[in-house]
């Protein structure tokens, strides 16, 4: 697997794994099918996962760091925090609102050091902008604990190019984490270009549209009842109808370079910038193995201007978040 850098420190594989899915939002997954999804992406070049607190709450950070504690030098490991937790409820209800305070910086960070069971936390991301605190004490908190070597580097998660300038006078921020594929384009505006110029890195999540870019998914109906996905905008049997038609000759191309859609789609991330590392999640092994080949695809100018005229990001029908939702991006 081809290399890329974050930040001036951390060099990881050009594709990595989005590790959400296996506890969290999607319908979750077997442990056991779990820890052989992520030991076969290691087997595959793969050394870079994202986790989070949040996702479960709590069971995704465990269930990373049991199945990679014993290949450790190998991965560079990626969690966040940022969000207030309730002792009690399940999965997302349990998340009661934002919190960046210095003083909850350093718990979560403790917390996940344990659950992860490494000595230190490679990647550590404010996983929302707090709008009560300001960026310049997390970002000192956080920078607290690269001192302390409990974290090796910084990043941001849905952070304006405005709070990143902010934020990386404090302290070098290695990555900043956002939303991007061909149907979710917003920081092309500005986050990417102050990424450029910062030499941060950028890296995306959701980079095959929650799967909606892999021509998988058909209907509303397709999902299970527990699928966070059908609280979507984007996910709802008319807008779903409509991004449908998109697909057509977004596929057509995929065909005609003998790739799948899913490649196709991540091969078109990979091209926007050499500082750029998806995070696709994938709970099958198949949908892993698809993933990680897409490093390999090249793309041609020509092709890249057909794949846009075929997906132009104004006809995508529908929002990716729920108001409530987008009301914690910070712009």
């Amino acid at each position: 697997m081809k290399s890329r850098k974050l930040g001036s420190s951390l060099a990881v594989s050009a594709v990595g794994l989005g590790c959400m899915g296996m506890t969290f939002a999607y319908g979750g997954q077997d442990e056991k099918d779990a820890i052989r999804t992520l030991h076969r992406a290691v087997e595959l070049g793969v050394s870079f996962f994202d986790t989070a607190e949040v996702y479960g709450p709590f069971d995704n950070e465990e269930l990373v760091g049991k199945a990679l504690r014993p290949l450790r030098d190998k991965v560079t490991i990626a969690t966040k925090f940022g969000f207030r937790i309730a002792e009690h409820g399940h999965g997302p209800e349990r998340i009661i609102g934002v919190d960046s305070r210095p003083e909850h910086v350093r718990a979560v960070a403790e917390a996940s050091l344990r659950r992860l069971g490494v000595e230190a936390i490679d990647l550590f991301y404010q996983h929302r902008v707090d709008p009560t605190v300001p960026i310049e004490d997390t970002t000192g908190a956080m920078a607290e604990l690269v001192r302390e070597g409990k974290v090796k580097a910084i990043g941001l998660s849905e952070a304006s190019a405005a709070t990143i300038r902010r934020a990386h006078t404090v302290h070098p921020i290695a990555a900043v984490q956002s939303e991007y594929s061909l149907w979710s384009r917003d920081v092309e505006d500005s986050v990417l270009p102050v990424c450029r110029e910062l030499g941060i890195g950028f890296v995306p999540y959701s980079p095959l549209g929650r799967g909606l870019l892999t021509g998988a998914i058909k209907d509303h109906a397709g999902l299970a009842n527990d699928d966070w996905r059908k609280t979507l905008p984007r996910f709802q049997a008319q807008a779903m109808a409509a991004n449908e038609r998109l697909l057509a000759d977004f596929t057509s191309i995929a065909r005609s370079k003998g790739v799948t859609p899913a490649q196709l789609a991540l091969a078109w991330v990979l091209h926007q910038g050499d500082f750029i590392v998806p995070i696709p999640g994938a709970r099958k092994l198949a949908h892993l193995e698809d993933n990680v080949a897409a490093a390999e695809v090249e793309l041609s100018l020509d092709d890249l201007d057909a794949i846009g005229r075929a997906m132009p990001a104004s006809a995508v029908s529908g929002a990716r978040y729920s108001a409530e939702a987008m009301a914690l991006v910070d712009a």
